[in-house]
């Protein structure tokens, strides 16, 4: 028997004619032939060919295809000058109506069956593994000699006839400290299944138990270490198993074809298209990716809208980069939650400023675009103008639809789980993400306070309690909009507020939120938040990893997603409606077109024409 030391520097021809030879002592191919794409194998009839093909077309991050061969073909030109698929992978499986009936060494003894059939050769992550090892990564289950992890995943795949699965993937440890290297490192590697579709929490993926993989070895992480997800060509065998075929062959997991082709070294085209990984939530654990182009856009949104036309101090309040983070947040998010309000104005009725709600509504119909569900939580006594308000947007054709409106009350010490929870269960969150913006929020001593030092208790209902209970569920992150620090979810800035803004020793907000984003007037973050994730959506690198690389880009929604963004003409209908129902300025109580003092035209019109 041949031993392993020698065969990372052999040639590909010389390693296969050794596994034709059955003369080896290694269960997988993992850092064999260091430097040439392995590819994984699937064989089927003929007539399931074309559909085939389909499925790995509309999958191609899992099932990059390399070579289809003609029925009856053993031999793949493009790939190899002197190969046989019936001898040169290490172990074949044979599948019979969906079921792993055995594993083989040759495929010879199938000769006659295979003459109606066609071989798929599909992209392996094997092929990218000197690229990672080459930026400085560490491949663990290669220094720990072990087959990779290979995982079944909760995430389907884009179905083509009979062939239908969830995504298989492999997962490989890599150090914090090198996830953009890795991300980086393999982006451009398409054959070789391009980035990570997941960095984080196996159970995001409806992985239960690193230890216990579908296929392959278990791979053992070290203190630091990140569980890394990219698509897997075993999906195709998953594939294979559910399409229920009389007859088929594919290698066995990890056991690759080793092709003659060299893994070219790509670089990335430009600075512009260079990954960048950020992590947005600590439990449970996830990071998310984006192009270095789209974060750059979202960063000159922060700053457009981090002016201070009011000279209250706010810059001392900015941190930056929590727009692009809240906004990865709230794209992976499946169902959103909104809430605004502040009744600045005591002695008037309605008590309410028009700053939020404008914001909050932009906010909602780019969420409604992305086919988020999306609902609105206010106080119980301005239900019936939110009401209205929400209908109008609609009328007006700010909102695609209505939002749900709901309330919430205290009623025992777990409302706000109940509210939150399928049951009262953190396990089944009804939302993923909650948004504070211009939403009185609670300061220190328990009360409410307007920017004037006034108590407005009162008019407020505890929604501060939903983000207090966000802090405590797993999977739910929040986000709090503000100009003043005095509004709900500021509490992160808690310090800076006290120390920087008038009378912030009093009003400053004490509730945190996950992500908090400052604004000069509270509309303006929302109408940027509006606008980033349309950014994020239109990013490719990030659409990818969102769709964890099945299926086809959501490209082709750009029109819908870009007439959901705010416009100059539909916020100057929209505070008109606002006008009209009482709703005043912010800072003079005045029902002009003005927001916190204000004018609209020329201020707020020209902001959103920048934002835009």
């Amino acid at each position: 028997m041949i031993l392993t030391g020698g065969l990372k520097t052999l040639l590909p021809h010389v390693l296969r004619r050794i596994i034709q030879c059955n003369r080896l002592s290694i269960s997988n191919t993992s850092g064999m032939v260091e430097g040439y794409k392995q590819a994984n194998v699937v064989i089927l009839h003929k007539s399931l060919a074309d559909d085939f093909e389909k499925f790995c077309r509309a999958n191609d991050g899992p099932l990059p295809l390399l070579y289809r061969s003609k029925p009856g073909d053993w031999k793949c030109p493009s790939l190899s000058s002197d190969s046989d698929i019936r001898t040169d992978c290490l172990q074949y499986r044979i599948y019979e109506h969906g079921a792993c009936t055995g594993s083989l060494k040759s495929l010879k003894e199938y000769s006659e069956q295979l003459k109606d059939m066609v071989t798929f050769y599909l992209g392996c992550s094997f092929s990218s593994e000197k690229a990672i090892q080459n930026a400085g990564i560490p491949i663990r289950n290669i220094e720990q000699k072990r087959n990779v992890s290979m995982y079944k995943t909760s995430v389907p795949s884009y179905s083509i006839s009979t062939f239908c699965c969830n995504l298989v993937v492999t997962m490989r440890p890599v150090p914090e400290s090198t996830l953009e290297a890795a991300v980086l490192a393999t982006s451009e590697l398409k054959e070789a299944h391009g980035a990570p579709i997941h960095m984080g929490d196996p159970g995001l993926l409806g992985i239960q138990d690193l230890s216990k993989p579908d296929y392959g070895d278990p791979v053992h992480l070290h203190p630091g270490d990140i569980p890394v997800f990219w698509a897997c060509g075993v999906t195709g065998i998953e594939a294979v198993i559910n399409c229920r075929a009389p007859l088929a062959f594919t290698h066995s997991p990890g056991c690759m074809f080793i092709t003659d082709l060299k893994n070219d070294n790509v670089t990335v085209r430009s600075s512009r298209e260079v990954p960048q990984v950020h992590c947005i939530s600590q439990d449970p654990l996830h990071y998310s990716i984006v192009s270095a182009e789209a974060a750059q856009k979202i960063q000159t949104l922060e700053t457009l809208i981090g002016i201070d036309p009011g000279d209250r101090g706010i810059m001392h309040l900015r941190r930056q980069g929590e727009l692009l983070k809240a906004c990865l947040s709230m794209s992976h998010a499946r169902s959103v939650l909104i809430t605004t309000g502040f009744p600045t104005h005591f002695t008037y009725e309605p008590p309410e400023e028009n700053d939020g709600p404008p914001g909050a509504l932009a906010i909602a119909a780019i969420l409604q675009a992305l086919e988020k569900e999306v609902a609105i939580v206010t106080d119980q006594r301005a239900m019936n103008l939110n009401k209205k308000i929400i209908e109008e947007a609609v009328q007006l054709g700010i909102l695609k639809r209505p939002v749900p409106l709901l309330s919430y009350e205290r009623e025992s010490a777990d409302s706000a789980l109940m509210f939150l929870c399928e049951n009262g269960n953190p396990g089944r969150p009804r939302f993923d993400h909650l948004i504070a913006i211009e939403r009185a929020g609670m300061a220190a001593d328990g009360n409410y306070y307007n920017a004037r030092k006034v108590n407005i208790k009162h008019l407020v209902d505890p929604i501060d309690e939903l983000f207090l209970a966000a802090q405590t569920i797993p999977g739910v992150t929040t986000t709090g909009v503000g100009d003043g620090g005095n509004e709900l979810g500021m509490g992160k800035v808690k310090d800076a507020v006290k120390k920087h803004i008038k009378n912030g020793d009093v009003i400053a907000c004490d509730v945190e939120a996950d992500f908090t984003v400052v604004a000069g007037v509270s509309n303006w973050g929302g109408y940027a938040i509006a606008c980033a994730l349309y950014i994020l959506s239109t990013c490719e690198t990030h659409d990818r990893y969102l769709r964890k690389a099945v299926g086809f880009p959501h490209l082709s929604k750009k029109t819908v997603w870009l007439s959901a963004l705010p416009s100059v003409t539909k916020e100057e209908k929209l505070l008109k409606t606002l006008v009209r129902h009482g709703v005043r300025s912010g800072k003079t109580a005045s029902l002009e077109m003005e927001v916190d003092g204000l004018p609209f035209y020329n201020t707020h019109s020209l902001m959103i024409e920048k934002l835009l």
